[in-house]
């Protein structure tokens, strides 16, 4: 025994794996005809009894590895302060870096089994199943291990609102991509080069049969790079019936919750070649947009008479405004100069109170836009467009103080002897007689 152990090792350290093998089966084949085998059989099952031996070595090691040496790693994550490393080197990650110690063994190890046999093709062929299945379990490594520092920045703060699921699985993807072409290299015994080039031959066929796949995938990748979308935002697609929240972007689906809790699931493609309105902004601001018109009866627009001065002088945010007019007297005449003189209106007066309203409000932006104007006259009378921004985004807050503005503007509107267009027209109703 000690002349063979002498002998692997001599040959081991020169790399002549086959007079490894060579010394091994004949101390197999020693010790099976001494324990009384026939010499027949004994050549027969040396080469069987190495394999299982090897395999058995393999397995033990594996073992050996995911019950003590990952439990001592485990154990001393566990002891750090940092969080990170007990995401990185957790049980999923550790375990596939377990399964490639016996495969690789085997691999080192099978010549050693079949010294005869070393240039033949099962040897070859063993050895490349062998390797087939390394590249198998490092490529679920990486990807577990890809897993897990996405894992470490989505629970950061400042990494919440990027796209990084749909950076993990453009990785992945590529990852699983050259694994197989490796792969396949391998069991065809071609140069990846060379399977490229095929593969480039029939890139028409594959781009046919796959095309909704590839679009999804390359508008993914651009959502992704130009940070188009994030998780959180809010986005309207009426089209489609998405008006709600992103609660997930990845290369093939974009799934939104919308605001009565159902969920939609866009393709990323139609995000990319159609349009759709992105909220974000406007959270970002801090400032909600209000848009909404009244419309006014037209024929309840008149000049002021020297009553409605009085009255509406008593108005604290009209002062300013009514100084720069002369005190009128009675309604003009048909053929005075009213031309040449500024009369004021009931309109223009209500128009400056609104907006000067709205700029004394607590809860408008005054840093943002704040107008009121007069629209195109239609049939249902002159439309006043309040324009202005709420200091909120939320939807239920900005509801409420929407309508609150508004009940005080359609309650003031008497005050200044105007009347609110609503069909059919009062006036008109009221002027006829049955």
């Amino acid at each position: 025994m000690k002349e063979v152990i002498d002998t692997v090792s001599v040959a081991l350290a020169n790399g002549e794996t086959e007079n490894v093998g060579n010394a091994v089966m004949q101390e197999v084949n020693r010790t099976l005809v001494s324990a009384g085998v026939d010499e027949v059989w004994a050549d027969k099952i040396d080469n069987l009894i190495v394999l299982l031996f090897i395999i058995g070595i393999a397995l033990l090691a594996n073992l050996i590895c995911r019950k003590i040496i990952l439990r001592v790693v485990a154990k001393l994550v566990k002891q750090t302060k940092a969080t990170w490393d007990d995401i990185v080197f957790n049980h999923k990650v550790m375990v596939n870096v377990s399964r490639m110690v016996a495969p690789i063994l085997i691999y080192i190890a099978i010549p050693i089994a079949f010294p005869e046999h070393a240039d033949s093709d099962l040897l070859d062929f063993l050895r490349r199943l062998c390797l087939i299945y390394i590249i198998a379990v490092f490529l679920r490594f990486i990807s577990a291990l890809f897993t897990a520092v996405y894992l470490v920045y989505s629970a950061r703060e400042q990494y919440k609102d990027k796209p990084l699921k749909g950076l993990l699985q453009t990785a992945q993807v590529i990852l699983f991509f050259i694994g197989a072409i490796i792969i396949i290299s391998i069991l065809i015994k071609q140069s990846p080069v060379v399977l490229l080039t095929g593969l480039g031959a029939s890139a028409a066929v594959l781009m046919l049969v796959f095309k909704d796949s590839i679009m999804g995938f390359v508008s993914g990748i651009q959502l992704s790079a130009n940070n188009m979308l994030k998780v959180g935002d809010w986005i309207t697609m009426p089209k489609y019936g998405a008006d709600g929240t992103v609660i997930e972007v990845t290369l093939n689906t974009v799934k939104v919750r919308n605001w009565d809790n159902t969920v939609v699931t866009l393709p990323p493609y139609l995000l990319v070649s159609d349009s759709f309105q992105n909220w974000q902004a406007m959270r970002s601001s801090g400032g909600r947009r209000v848009k909404r018109s009244i419309n006014i009866d037209i024929s309840s627009i008149r000049f002021c008479t020297p009553e409605m001065m009085e009255r509406f002088s008593r108005i604290a945010l009209l002062k300013d405004y009514l100084s720069s007019f002369a005190t009128p007297g009675d309604a003009p005449e048909a053929d005075s100069d009213v031309l040449n003189t500024p009369y004021p209106t009931n309109v223009g007066i209500f128009r400056y109170y609104l907006s000067a309203y709205l700029k004394r409000h607590d809860m408008v932006r005054k840093d943002m836009l704040v107008i009121v104007r007069q629209l195109q006259p239609t049939q249902y009378g002159l439309p006043m467009e309040l324009y202005f921004f709420l200091d909120t985004v939320d939807w239920v807050p900005y509801e409420r103080l929407q309508a609150d503005i508004f009940d005080q503007v359609f309650a003031i509107v008497p005050e200044f002897g105007l009347r609110v267009y609503q069909t059919p027209s009062g006036s008109d109703i009221h002027s006829l007689k049955v």
